[in-house]
Order: C-alpha cells, then sequence, then structure tokens
C-alpha cells in the first residue's frame, strides 16, 4: 500500500495521464472524466472489468495487468490509488521518468478546479447521501458533476461531467484525502472511528474531521444523532452549521419514521413540516434524506421541492440491492463491512422481508478491523440475523494476519447454531442454498468481492429447486 503524499505538486496542464487501477470504480470514474476533458488515457489493473471495456470503448488504451510496458512514452502524468504496492512497475518506471505521480484525490482535485464543491464524508452513508443529492439536483433542473463511491442506481454510473457550477464529491476519511479539498458545503453523515491504521488514534481522527468541518466555505451540515458527530460539532468554530437528525433541537428534524415497507417519516426545518417517503427501505435512510434535504437548502432550493427531488432516489449498487430471487428466495447484496453498517443494513432488511428468515453471508474485510471488531461483527450479526455464514477475510491491500481468520467472527457468537464459518465459496452458497426456504432473504455483506459469491449462490439455490 502506498500512503498518499498530498504534498507532492499537481500539474496545472495535464495532456497525457495513465491510471494504475483504473478498474476500480472511482478510478474508472476519473479515468472516464479525464477522457471528458480531452486527455488521452491509458491505464492497467489485475483484472478485467466492465469498466475497463467501456473505457477502452471510448478510447482510452488499457492493459490487464502490471507491467512496465503499459506506460506510454507520451504520458506526464500517472495517477495512482492507495492499494497499489510501491514495487508496481509502473509506479516505478514513471517515478525513474520523472513524470507527475499523483493520488487519485489529487486528480480528483485537479478536476473539481474552482467549482462549488459539496462533499459529503462520514463513516457510514456517505455513498446513498451522495447519491441522494446528485439525483436530487438533476430533478431541481440541474446538471452537477459528480464523483460517487457506487453507481446510482437510476443514472447507471458513479460519475458523470455536468454543465452545472456545482461539484458533488463522496470525500474518503479512511486516508484523509478529504482534507485536501477546497470544500464550499461539508456533509458529515456520522463519525464512527476506523481506519485507526491510517489515523493511528480516535483523537486524530476526530480532530480530522473537525479541520475538514471547519474549512468549508459555506456550511457545514452534521448529524444530531451521532455520538461521534456531536463531539466534532463541539468542536467547530464555522459560523454556519446546520445539524440534521431525529434530536428534538436538529436544525433540519426527522420524526415520525415509519419503516414498513419504503420509509416515510416528516422533516422540520425553521418552522415548517413538510412529508416524505422513500424508495428505498430503512430508517437510517430517512436520516440519510434529511442530511441531503439540509444541503439541498444550502444550496438555495426550496425545502419541500428539495424533499420531492430527494424522493426520486432509487439507490446506488451494492446498497441492499436485490440481484434475483430463486425458489422464493431474494438474493440481496450489500457493501456494509462495519458493525454499524451492518446492523442498519439488516434492519432495513428486517422491515420488507415479512414472515421471512434474514441469512447473512458475511465476507469480513480487512484483517486489521476483523482483529479490532470482530466481537462486535459477530454481536450484530447475531442480533439482526437469524442466520450467518461467514467467509474468510478479503485482505484488500493487508498482508495476512496469523490467527485471523473469518472463523474468529463465527467463533464469537454466543450461539454455534446460529452461525458457519466455510472458507470455500462454492461450499458456503451450497450450504446457504440449503439453509434458505421460501420467503426468505439472503444478504451478501462486505465491500470486498463477496458480492461475486451471488450467482453461486442463485445457482446453488436453483439447484436445490430440481
Amino acid at each position: 500500500m502506498i500512503r498518499p503524499d498530498l504534498s507532492l505538486p499537481i500539474p496545472a496542464d495535464i495532456t497525457a495521464a495513465h491510471f494504475i487501477g483504473i478498474g476500480g470504480s472511482g478510478m474508472s470514474g476519473l479515468a472516464g472524466m479525464f477522457l471528458d476533458r480531452g486527455i488521452r488515457v491509458s491505464g492497467s489493473d489485475r483484472a478485467d472489468s466492465p469498466a475497463m471495456r467501456a473505457l477502452a470503448a471510448r478510447g482510452a488504451i488499457v492493459h490487464v495487468g502490471h507491467d512496465a510496458s503499459n506506460l506510454p512514452t507520451d504520458a506526464d502524468t500517472v495517477v495512482h490509488t492507495g492499494a497499489i504496492w510501491p514495487e508496481n512497475p509502473e509506479f516505478l518506471l514513471a517515478k525513474e521518468r520523472g513524470l507527475h505521480v499523483i493520488h487519485r484525490s489529487q486528480a480528483l482535485h485537479w478536476l473539481i478546479g474552482g467549482r462549488r464543491l459539496v462533499s459529503v464524508a462520514g463513516a457510514h452513508g456517505k455513498t446513498t447521501s451522495t447519491g441522494m443529492i446528485v439525483t436530487a439536483l438533476r430533478g431541481l433542473g440541474t446538471r452537477p458533476t459528480f464523483v460517487n463511491g457506487g453507481v446510482i442506481a437510476d443514472l447507471g454510473v458513479s460519475s458523470a461531467t455536468g454543465d452545472d457550477d456545482v461539484f458533488v464529491i463522496e470525500a474518503d476519511e479512511s486516508d484523509g484525502t478529504f482534507l485536501l479539498y477546497d470544500t464550499s458545503i461539508a456533509l458529515i453523515t456520522n463519525v464512527d472511528p476506523d481506519h485507526l491504521d491510517h489515523w493511528q488514534t480516535r483523537d486524530a481522527f476526530y480532530d480530522g474531521f473537525a479541520r475538514f468541518a471547519d474549512s468549508a466555505r459555506e456550511a457545514v451540515v452534521i448529524s444530531s444523532d451521532d455520538a461521534g458527530a456531536a463531539r466534532v460539532a463541539a468542536a467547530l468554530t464555522h459560523r454556519h452549521v446546520v445539524t440534521f437528525g431525529q434530536a428534538a433541537d436538529a436544525d433540519v428534524r426527522v420524526s415520525d419514521i415509519v419503516t414498513d415497507g419504503p420509509v416515510s417519516f416528516a422533516l422540520t426545518h425553521g418552522g415548517r413540516t413538510v412529508h416524505g417517503r422513500l424508495a428505498v427501505p430503512g430508517a437510517h435512510n430517512a436520516i440519510n434524506a434529511a442530511g441531503a434535504v439540509a444541503v439541498l437548502v444550502a444550496l438555495g432550493h426550496e425545502l419541500e421541492r428539495a424533499l420531492r427531488a430527494v424522493e426520486g432516489f432509487g439507490g446506488t449498487a451494492r446498497r441492499f440491492e436485490l440481484h434475483g430471487v430463486t425458489r422464493g428466495v431474494s438474493v440481496y447484496d450489500d457493501y456494509a463491512h462495519h458493525p454499524t453498517e451492518v446492523a442498519a443494513a439488516l434492519a432495513a432488511a428486517r422491515t420488507v422481508v415479512g414472515s421471512g428468515r434474514i441469512i447473512a453471508l458475511h465476507q469480513p474485510h480487512t484483517y486489521s478491523r476483523t482483529q479490532e471488531m470482530f466481537r462486535e461483527f459477530a454481536d450484530v450479526l447475531e442480533t439482526h440475523a437469524d442466520h450467518t455464514i461467514v467467509l474468510d477475510v478479503y485482505g484488500a491491500r493487508e498482508d495476512p494476519v496469523p490467527g485471523v481468520t473469518g472463523e474468529l467472527v463465527s467463533g464469537a457468537f454466543a450461539d454455534p447454531e446460529h452461525v458457519h464459518f466455510v472458507a470455500d465459496w462454492q461450499q458456503a452458497a451450497d450450504y446457504t442454498a440449503g439453509v434458505a426456504r421460501e420467503g426468505d432473504f439472503i444478504v451478501t455483506l462486505g465491500c470486498g468481492n463477496v458480492n461475486l459469491i451471488i450467482p453461486q449462490v442463485l445457482d446453488a439455490l436453483a439447484r436445490a429447486e430440481g
């Protein structure tokens, strides 16, 4: 893993950019926006993907696998993610040539330029909140430029170049790069300490969020309910702080939440109350909607029109996304990879599953998070799911840690009858299909590649039917 060096200069002009790790949702979106600017684009990734093929169809030169020969001779800038290793041959050759080598956040900073930036940060809910804001702005007749961490279902893309002055991004706190941007309006969904491999201490994590918020030029929109957000809010010196949530003193207050199916609720702001209903389930999405509406009001939009526009949001990929129904069993996927997120995803599933059961197929993400939070994961899964199948750890950028496997999570369950650890994916798919019965929801959970097991699960369900 390469820690971003945000002190490196960002070039004023870029004519040919090479992306190391171009297939990821964030990097492919950035590469597409560089193409929109008329910049020559090339890139590589370790595996082929639809995103890479789409970029190739637009004229980008893409390679599967990393090799020094992939770096074009005319490239003047190399963009990389933090997930690559320092020994990456393209990265080393770019350094040797003296090219501008910048982190993806710096490439995004270059794209933003001087536009009015809405930065959405938080441990959970930022992809959905960003999607709500973008969808609403388009519904209100504007075309913002945006970069989101997930595909917005109704738009079919995670990023796009617009013609409006507003630029909306999902800002990444995991490596501190959200401090790089010249933000106009900062939205903080919550502040739940995570990514301590970067921040080292919880105090440093909170301080990073406070610095991010106080640097916003126009307004800070922050949760009134989350304990971490409240701690950050108390430390702010910003002149314009707007709170949102269920707290009685929230500036944009959510109340009367009904979670029987798509969530409905009331929003109160400035002495006025309006009622809304979303197309996505879960009380947490009512709260996400309140934050999005607060941002839209800060941008100058009227309260009720803002809420009606947010109601048009149809979800994002990998956020409680239905992939199929076989034998009466619905198979969903969710990106949740932190105990708080897992609890929210499963609680939302509970509101719509009816008399069926919830079967969680959980892939722990990173060895460090699993080692630190395996008891919390076990408690949340045992509380909110009827049965859990735990896969092995998806290491992402980390090297394996001895003794840290998915079995660490399953072993922490109070009742071992409610959990099963299976490292082999086909065996896990077969076991999951064997447990499921008509009316149940199977929900894959994790931000690694657990979604790739879904075809195996659907096939196993079909075979079990025969």
